[in-house]
């Protein structure tokens, strides 16, 4: 299942860069008219309008400015734009003289905190770190299970208990463990919870609590997943 939609995305992303060179291709000459269908092109392609039109207006103020004529030159300038729009972004080294670097991720039910997770382990083994994993979700059986996916998918350790452990025993353990395996980075997920769940919210303070005793700095980061969905529509 999820290699499909893997590939459903790979296949949208290269149909929009397939219509934007043939777009450019067709044309000899930059003119408003090429501008507008690549406009349509990248709205299309679920980039956003108001990102789109902030990609066009610099591309546009650039022909301009550097009187660039031949449509050729169009895909380099607006490759270098939507470079600049969404810069490469490394993560903070502030923080990581102490390794290992402690996320806490907390959030609702089904804003995607797992699938975050992911994520953020995957950019953070591109970048070449060493990520640990915990599955502080004890309370769903199939949130562990989703995370030991991650974790596999991604090449990274994970700390596991069973369903319905203590989530502030997993986080001790990761922590711990991160430190033994030399990681750098350590990132705990928790089970969802409204705060209005008193006893929900008490745990979350006692997951805590507990990492603070292994590491008083802990954690250096407490990542609220709001909505962690991607796209426009």
């Amino acid at each position: 299942m999820f290699d499909k939609i893997k590939q459903g995305f790979s296949r949208t992303r290269e149909q929009v860069f397939d219509r934007i060179n043939h777009a450019i291709n067709a044309k000899k000459k930059i003119d408003d008219e090429l501008l507008e269908e690549i406009e349509e092109i990248l709205i299309s392609g679920d980039v956003g309008v108001e990102t789109t039109l902030e990609i066009i207006e610099n591309v546009k103020q650039r022909v301009r400015k550097e009187k660039y004529e031949e449509s050729h030159e169009l895909y380099r300038i607006l490759r270098e734009e939507v470079a600049g729009i969404f810069p490469e972004k490394q993560f903070r080294e502030d923080g990581l003289s102490n390794r290992p670097y402690v996320i806490l991720v907390i959030g609702v039910n089904g804003t995607g905190k797992t699938t975050t997770i992911g994520k953020l382990a995957n950019r953070f083994r591109q970048q070449g770190k060493k990520v640990l994993l915990a599955a502080g979700d004890t309370f769903r059986a199939a949130a562990i299970e989703q995370l030991e996916i991650w974790a596999q998918r991604v090449n990274v350790d994970l700390v596991k208990h069973q369903f319905g452990a203590d989530p502030g025993a997993v986080a001790f353990d990761a922590i711990q463990a991160g430190r033994s395996r030399q990681a750098d980075v350590v990132i705990i997920d928790t089970a969802g919870r409204l705060h209005t769940k008193v006893n929900l919210m008490e745990e979350l303070k006692k997951v805590q609590r507990v990492i603070q005793k292994v590491d008083p700095g802990a954690p250096h980061l407490n990542l609220l997943v709001l909505d962690g969905t991607t796209g426009q529509n």
